[in-house]
């Protein structure tokens, strides 16, 4: 019935513990939720008045297939103000969303049975991605030693006649760490197209976040506004291309997605250019949570090897209590009312461990991970 792509695509298991939660909660029981990477803060008033005065003036229709302008342009400006790199607006390629971007891509890259490399965790739809682009993924294991993030010497092992991208993301999810610069450096030098997931970008609490685009052109850049801008419901993303590849992926815009809305646009013109301050707000605030949730996990028994210095995330050890990471969620949510990601979710390498995510209040971190320590305690397991 259904086709044979489409029958690959596995559940994305963050979105089935958050649905069972919102069971949980519409019988009304309180649920503390550390398992969605969504940012708890409002999106920013600059950005909120922007989309809604574009709205006012009918900025409510199609534009241009690589989006406006104005917005490419300050993308554009941002990369050379944080990167030091020159990107010309007519690379960027802005999308409803980070995902619809790493899908076109990947479309356009991709002939059935070509392979893309990447980290063993890795974000968990990436897989599914680069199936539903006829592609094959390939993981190399990143054990925690090394922070959750590939060897590039790994990665050179599994490089095939076939393989026609390297997939990167530092500050990862699930883990928050970072690809060391001298690590992104020799990925760069593998020789396939580097795809570098950048949506963490900012959230970088020790050292800073290194672009690919430092070390090569010969690679795309995926990110949004989503986490940065606590934009997750406006659907916003870009794409920064090579030159030659700018042409044909606009054909599948064209087709297959036409244009990201327009008053939305408007509103990541007005994130980029209007709201420093609060970014370093809530910058400072993730900073806080995570200096909290660290040694506190660690405290309960569970195995933080790596601290985490982006993203907002902790991929935490959860051995002691339970081997399987989707059974271990399942009871917490059903027992404590405290909803976590199993770390099966992102590959075998992360079976395990339980993603804990910090994009929630301070108070509801600490009164969450009581809960759980309590329980764990009761069962005889801490």
């Amino acid at each position: 019935m259904f086709s044979q792509r489409a029958q690959t695509v596995t559940p994305f298991l963050v979105m089935e513990i958050l649905e069972r939660a919102q069971e949980i909660q519409a019988r009304g029981r309180e649920v503390i939720h550390l398992e969605v990477g969504e940012p708890d803060f409002p999106t920013p008033s600059v950005v909120c008045e922007a989309g809604i005065r574009a709205i006012r003036e009918g900025r409510t229709r199609y534009t241009h297939s690589l989006g406006l302008l104005p917005l490419r342009e300050a993308i554009a400006e941002w990369y050379g103000r944080h990167y030091g790199v020159e990107v010309t607006p007519d690379r960027i390629l802005v999308t409803p969303g980070t995902s619809p971007a790493l899908l076109l891509v990947l479309c356009l890259l991709l002939d059935p049975g070509d392979e893309v490399l990447m980290g063993d965790p890795h974000y968990a739809c990436y897989p599914n991605t680069v199936r539903m682009a006829g592609g094959r993924p390939v993981t190399v294991p990143a054990p925690a030693e090394r922070g959750f993030q590939p060897d590039p010497a790994d990665l050179a092992a599994r490089l095939t006649g076939r393989t026609k991208a390297i997939l990167v993301n530092s500050p990862s999810n699930p883990a928050g760490t970072l690809l060391a610069p001298e690590a992104l450096a020799a990925v760069a030098e593998l020789g396939p197209l580097v795809i570098s997931d950048e949506i963490y970008h900012g959230l970088v609490y020790a050292g800073r976040a290194r672009s690919v685009l430092e070390f090569t052109d010969h690679a795309v850049v995926i990110n949004g506004f989503s986490k940065l801008f606590a934009m997750t419901g406006w659907r916003l993303g870009y794409a920064i291309l090579p030159r030659e590849l700018v042409r044909p992926i606009r054909n599948l815009q064209q087709n297959f997605v036409i244009s990201a809305a327009d008053f939305v646009q408007w509103a990541g013109l007005a994130a980029l250019r209007e709201a420093g301050a609060a970014v370093q707000e809530m910058v400072a605030t993730y900073d806080r949570r995570r200096r909290f949730l660290v040694p506190r996990l660690r405290e309960m028994g569970f195995g933080v090897t790596v601290e985490p210095t982006g993203a907002f995330y902790v991929l935490a050890d959860a051995r002691p209590f339970g081997s399987d990471s989707l059974a271990l969620a399942r009871t917490l949510l059903e027992e404590t009312g405290v909803a976590v990601t199993p770390g099966i979710d992102f590959g075998p390498s992360a079976e395990g461990h339980l993603r804990f995510s910090y994009a929630n209040g301070l108070d509801r971190i600490r009164e969450g991970l009581d809960r759980i320590h309590a329980f764990l305690r009761r069962e005889g397991r801490a």
